[in-house]
């Protein structure tokens, strides 16, 4: 798949801030005042532009409203559903903390609960596709967008014991996701005879190529990656993502070790997830022999 900026830096930001959001909802770290409003602006820019950002690569993103009335069979939809309730929800819970001291625990839980679920439903828009059996794993893809965006989100909350834990639990589930990824389209069974359903009157192979050009199929669908970058740049994202915020984290504490921890990770995150795009294999490309 085409690796558009936009998805990427929607799915990466909005991640981190709803895993912050999920954090600040059970109370870590208990924080009020303008303490306070400093975590939960930085989880609001974060979440709110990363979704905003989501709209850049729609032909027509003041249609993008319409998405909110297809809840009923559509992930985008209930992804659009659970940001909405999670950040009313966490607005009024941030505004207790801020403004009167108060913690209404069972708001925030409740609020924490949703930024999740929208993490998973953003996950589900990827993983029902199964024209692209890379994404279209379960467990794995939605582990994965929501094992970044918890240990994501205790980065940012501070949580050194579970942000060094969650992000190795989120380092194997890359590494499996990658692992289990490479097999996908092979253990999938789709090839040109079960696409074409000709199979049952012999080998089919393509007689010529669809189109003499590129077309936007070929531009949006059929992205092709070199193993040899791909390889490199796995180890960048493993390396930037989960490996050097663990070993930053467990030096003694320093706000700016701190500080490059979050940098280091969220450029792997970024990394990842072009990555994550990147080596999607849509089946449409064994029409083109790119598969």
């Amino acid at each position: 798949m085409h690796p558009a900026p936009s998805v990427i830096f929607f799915s990466t930001f909005s991640g981190l801030g709803f895993g912050l959001l999920f954090w600040l909802g059970f109370g870590f770290p208990a924080v009020t005042g303008w303490t306070a409003f400093a975590f939960f602006t930085i989880a609001y820019i974060l979440a709110v532009g990363g979704l905003i950002s989501s709209t850049f690569h729609l032909g027509h993103p003041e249609r993008a409203l319409k998405a909110f009335t297809q809840w009923r069979t559509s992930w985008l939809s209930r992804e659009g559903w659970c940001a909405v309730v999670a950040l009313v929800l966490m607005a009024l819970y941030g505004a207790g903390l801020v403004f009167f001291d108060q913690r209404w625990t069972l708001l925030g839980i409740i609020g924490a609960l949703f930024s999740l679920a929208t993490v998973f439903t953003t996950s589900m828009i990827y993983a029902q596709l199964k024209t692209i059996p890379r994404w279209n794993q379960l467990p794995l893809t939605p582990a994965y967008f929501l094992s970044l965006s918890i240990a994501g989100g205790a980065l940012m909350a501070g949580q050194i014991t579970w942000a060094v834990v969650l992000l190795v639990i989120a380092g194997a589930i890359q590494i499996a996701t990658w692992l289990m990824g490479d097999k996908a389209l092979e253990n999938s069974g789709t090839d040109m005879a079960s696409a074409t359903q000709l199979g049952n009157i012999g080998t089919v192979r393509a007689f010529e190529p669809p189109h003499t050009g590129t077309n936007y199929l070929l531009r949006e669908f059929v992205h092709v990656v070199g193993r040899k970058h791909a390889q490199k740049l796995r180890i960048i994202a493993l390396g930037l993502m989960i490996i050097a915020p663990v070993v930053l984290l467990l030096l003694p504490f320093n706000h700016f070790l701190a500080l490059i921890a979050v940098v280091a990770h969220v450029a792997g995150v970024l990394t990842s997830r072009w990555l994550f795009f990147a080596e999607a294999e849509h089946v449409v490309g064994l029409y083109y022999g790119k598969r």
